[in-house]
């Protein structure tokens, strides 16, 4: 069965639900917070789940953004009427995991329902990022992305560059764009891309305690001399019209990109869907740049996006259902439906074998950059990070970041700011949760 017609079964089954689920059926829930496309997809698996079998009913929910529903989740869970899963952002897992009792570990609860887990079935960039210091998974990947950089094929042919691997590659390249007429990058989300994936594609570590795998009791490492050098270069390539920011919004510098402002844009693999569709002009994806001056050979990139949670506090028989829909989610089948309609990465090495021998990258070579991403050797500062509060770290990034770009303040009292108000923060959610 190809992928247009998996779409539509999942469409007729919307209709015949009512009549096909059987009477007495488990009740689970599902809070999320994806939107628009990524929302129908979403709901197009939970039907698929629910005709599947007949034992569970499971009902999707969105709760707005990913902050709201975290906020949501946590509540619930306070008045014990907490949803029995919930997806949780990268940046708030660290909130749900370090509270205490409050989340079933996924690997624990598969294993406990008997059935059989292997973090080595998960691609390597997958594996480390919702785990413990240990390996066991906690959270189930869920919607992974990772930065890619993004090209406008006919604005760099004009220009008569190629896509650069290295930042001093980019350099060479970026006053020969501007001659042809485009500010030559824009990005979006630069603390996920110019701050901890900037560590991971260089081997650095973001914070002491294991980048807080380790401890609560940690501190900020981003007051360091490569990435000032690089926020540095990013003031100099601003000024020198090589760079535009276009605002905090993820939509606003994209859409510089998609108008054919800008020649260049550093995104999310999870945005290779929507690009498709609203790109009026042929473009390509590849590796997220790297300072050859900081590293010989560059290792690799770790996930974004969110993760599923389940909470404690429900039945035996609520936690079976939830390990058949983790079980179902995980297939090859349904993770590649998921990859192909979204963008986002095929978490199993099994879904991703099944999108090349299917032919998906023949057709959509620019699909598969992510996960070859993912793949690459990794290092010592590659599987991500567990920070307490770093929602609001990252704010501190966006503020002291947005005061570099404008002049406001130097790149050393910006960083200094930055680690002052992270390493309170980061004291603060200890206090919190010890």
């Amino acid at each position: 069965m190809n992928i247009r017609k998996l779409i539509v079964f999942a469409g007729l089954s919307v209709s015949s639900f009512a009549a096909t689920i059987a009477q007495g059926a488990t009740e689970l829930t599902l809070w999320h917070a994806m939107g628009g496309r990524n929302g129908e997809v979403v709901e197009i698996l939970v039907d698929r789940f629910n005709q599947s079998q007949d034992e569970y009913r499971l009902t999707a929910v969105n709760k707005g953004g990913y902050e709201d529903t975290m906020t949501a989740g946590i509540a619930a869970f306070r008045a014990r009427k907490a949803p029995h899963i919930i997806q949780v952002f990268d940046a708030g897992a660290a909130t749900v995991i370090n509270a205490k009792g409050a989340v079933y570990p996924v690997q624990d609860l598969l294993e406990d329902n008997g059935i059989a887990f292997d973090s080595n079935d998960y691609i390597p960039g997958v594996r480390h990022f919702y785990a413990d210091s240990a390996g066991k998974m906690i959270g189930m990947p869920f919607n992974s992305s990772t930065p890619l950089l993004y090209f406008n094929k006919e604005a760099l042919a004009k220009a008569g560059v190629t896509p650069p691997k290295t930042w001093e590659e980019f350099e060479q390249a970026a006053p020969k764009l501007k001659a042809a007429g485009y500010l030559a990058l824009a990005q979006s989300h630069s603390p996920w891309i110019f701050s901890e994936n900037f560590h991971s594609r260089h081997n650095l570590p973001m914070a002491t305690g294991n980048n807080g795998y380790d401890s609560t009791d940690v501190k900020i490492l981003y007051n360091n001399d490569a990435l000032k050098m690089h926020w540095g270069k990013v003031k100099e390539w601003m000024d020198d019209g090589y760079y535009g920011y276009y605002g905090r919004a993820w939509g606003d510098n994209q859409d510089a990109f998609t108008k054919g402002q800008v020649a260049m844009w550093l995104g999310s693999s999870g945005s290779f869907g929507n690009l498709q569709k609203t790109a009026d002009f042929e473009f390509g994806t590849t590796y997220l740049p790297y300072w050859s001056s900081l590293i010989e050979e560059p290792k690799s990139t770790f996930i974004g996006g969110a993760a599923l949670f389940s909470f404690t506090g429900h039945d035996a028989d609520e936690y079976k259902g939830i390990a058949e829909f983790y079980k179902f989610l995980t297939q090859a089948e349904t993770q590649l439906l998921w990859h192909q309609e979204t963008g986002y990465v095929a978490i199993t090495n099994d879904a991703y074998t099944l999108a090349k021998e299917s032919g998906y990258y023949q057709e959509a070579p620019d699909a598969e950059i992510g996960i070859l991403q993912l793949s690459l050797d990794g290092g010592e500062w590659t599987k991500g990070y567990r920070l307490g509060y770093y929602v609001q770290i990252r704010e501190s990034l966006y503020k002291n970041y947005e005061k570099i770009l404008s002049g406001q303040t130097s790149v050393d009292d910006a960083f200094n700011s930055i680690e002052r108000e992270s390493n309170k923060l980061l004291s603060r959610f200890n206090d919190t949760y010890n």
